[in-house]
């Protein structure tokens, strides 16, 4: 099928970012960054509508000024992932070893060590791209995650591209021949890399999550109850330095008794209160410009739910989430990271 004008001019855009913003010095492309995310914020469009919406969740006490603190903030973090991201392939070893530091990563580095096999869970915080590229250089250790395609193909090829050649094994989601990959690279000892805190899909486990409903992806949970892997939550975020940070959590254990389901609702909820750890630590780095609460959501029927019947009529202050991208797929655990425009599926 032939891309729309549109689509053609999102893959180009995208294609320019990445062979425009990697050969700009650091400082400039750190300032041109910042230079767009406060233009994005002060244009106040939807995603930055729906950003404070959300940290207004998080952070429930916050005043107004506080709240629009807190979404330029995060406009700047979630600019500072593209900026990072454009110049990520070009990076040394070296470069990505010194500009990131995770805390408890033992948990991780000795479940590597096991041959059990581990599945990293990872809301949307800082730069997961980042993330995975030391994982691949300091740890020396590839691992495989999942992204939904994209349009137009050629966006998704770019994709798939730029993962690969940081180090990581890219498969397309499509039915559960991906979740069956995943299983086998576990069972050999391997490493899963899945973020996972949005999957509005009907087959998303839904949990607490600040207090109010939400669903989030099953793939996790499953793919540890059924191969035997340490489940490990992550959580990122950007320090005072310019260096990123991380957390590797405790693992989430598979419950002795219980059903399936009941084992499977269990651990996504404790892998939700994980993430709600790190990103109450660090809201202004939680890149979530989507509807992701229930009560955000159209009511099936067509008729609005309670939130939106009480903010009906009241012109400009729907929050609505823009083009970023959504992938959440729970068989398989992944969702699409917010990025811009296209509706890109977010890696597993």
């Amino acid at each position: 099928m032939s891309s729309t004008p549109g689509e053609r001019l999102t893959d180009s855009l995208y294609g320019l970012g990445w062979a425009g913003v990697r050969r700009l010095p650091e400082p400039v492309a750190a300032a041109l960054g910042r230079s767009i995310a406060d233009t994005v914020w002060r244009q106040r469009g939807k995603g930055v509508r729906q950003l404070e919406a959300n940290l207004a969740r998080v952070v429930p006490a916050a005043s107004s000024e506080r709240l629009r603190q807190l979404s330029q903030a995060g406009m700047r973090s979630y600019l500072r992932y593209w900026m990072e991201s454009f110049r990520l392939p070009a990076w040394r070893e070296r470069h990505i070893r010194d500009n990131v530091h995770i805390h408890e990563l033992h948990r991780l580095t000795d479940g590597i060590a096991s041959d059990r096999g581990v599945i990293l869970a990872l809301p949307h915080l800082a730069n997961w791209d980042l993330a995975g590229a030391y994982v691949t250089t300091a740890l020396k250790t590839p691992f495989s995650t999942v992204v939904e395609r994209l349009k137009p193909e050629s966006l998704f090829d770019r994709f798939v591209a730029y993962r690969e050649g940081l180090g990581m094994e890219v498969l397309p989601h499509s039915g559960g021949s991906a979740f069956g990959t995943l299983a086998r690279r576990l069972r050999d000892g391997g490493l899963v890399c899945l973020v996972a805190d949005r999957d509005l899909s009907s087959s998303g486990v839904e949990v607490t999550f600040f207090g109010e409903r939400t669903r989030m992806p099953a793939g996790p949970a499953l793919l540890a109850q059924q191969t035997g892997a340490l489940l490990l939550p992550v959580t990122l975020w950007y320090g005072e330095s310019p260096r990123m940070e991380g957390r590797v959590h405790p693992p989430v254990e598979v419950p002795a008794q219980g059903t399936r389901e009941e084992k499977t609702a269990a651990m996504t909820q404790a892998v939700a209160e994980r993430f709600e750890e790190g990103i109450a630590d660090h809201p202004e780095d939680w890149h979530m410009l989507q509807r992701l609460w229930l009560a955000d959501l159209p009511r099936r029927d067509g008729a609005p739910n309670g939130k939106e019947a009480a903010k009906a009529g009241t012109a400009g202050n729907e929050t609505v989430g823009n083009g970023t991208a959504d992938n959440g797929t729970a068989a398989s655990g992944t969702s699409g990271r917010p990025h811009t425009a296209p509706e890109e599926e977010r890696e597993a």
